[in-house]
């Protein structure tokens, strides 16, 4: 059964947002490769962390389907229908990221593996919350919300946050490493959440009153 999903699951993709944000997020990374003189390391940290927010913009709107009331009907549960969409679009996701990283000149690429934690954990979160807005039966396509609702946590965690709390440093930062333990708690918290808004929701109970 899984196996005959995979095509209407392909063609149901929405691929303008995908390739608009993976677009902008290569685009993003390569500024410090097109600038001229020395690159600058906070150039090459602030251009990858932007390509890491473009790029969950574009899947923030993975799980648009202006037909799922239909095709909510199919034998195939939920779970699988979400896992499918994030399998199918997981190995290019990878892939952009893999291109962004070296699109940034040697010179001033930050640290890759924390890096790639942060555009983990912000890519999870923002396929959470698409999991969590499709529970609401009468939602099919939540990825302008969300993606409005990314921006503004993103806007946040940069200017808002108490610097105990703050996500986003400098690797020269004492801090970087206890920053990256708390991105990694996000990235399990999202994940774990993610995965139980992905469930099939539950069907409410039928209410026998006796008179």
């Amino acid at each position: 059964m899984t196996r005959a999903l995979l095509p209407p699951v392909w063609r149901a993709l929405p691929r303008r947002a995908l390739a608009a944000g993976a677009a902008a997020g290569l685009l993003l990374a390569g500024v410090p490769r097109m600038l001229p003189g020395t690159p600058d390391p906070l150039l090459g940290l602030f251009a990858l962390r932007a390509a890491a927010l473009a790029f969950a913009l574009g899947l923030a709107f993975l799980l648009d389907d202006p037909a799922r009331h239909i095709t909510s009907a199919v034998p195939a549960r939920r779970p699988v229908r979400v896992g499918l969409r994030v399998a199918l679009v997981a190995p290019g996701a990878a892939l952009c990221w893999t291109a962004a990283l070296l699109l940034v000149p040697r010179e001033a690429r930050p640290p890759t593996g924390a890096l790639t934690l942060e555009a983990t954990a912000t890519a999870i979160l923002a396929l959470t919350a698409a999991a969590l807005a499709v529970r609401r039966p009468h939602v099919t396509e939540p990825g302008a919300t969300v993606s409005t609702w990314l921006l503004a946590t993103a806007a946040t965690a940069y200017l808002a946050l108490p610097d105990g709390w703050t996500l986003l440093v400098n690797p020269t930062d004492p801090r970087w490493s206890t920053t990256h333990d708390r991105w990694a708690l996000l990235l399990l918290t999202a994940a774990l959440v993610g995965s139980r808004a992905s469930a099939e929701p539950l069907r409410a109970r039928l209410r026998v009153r006796f008179f």
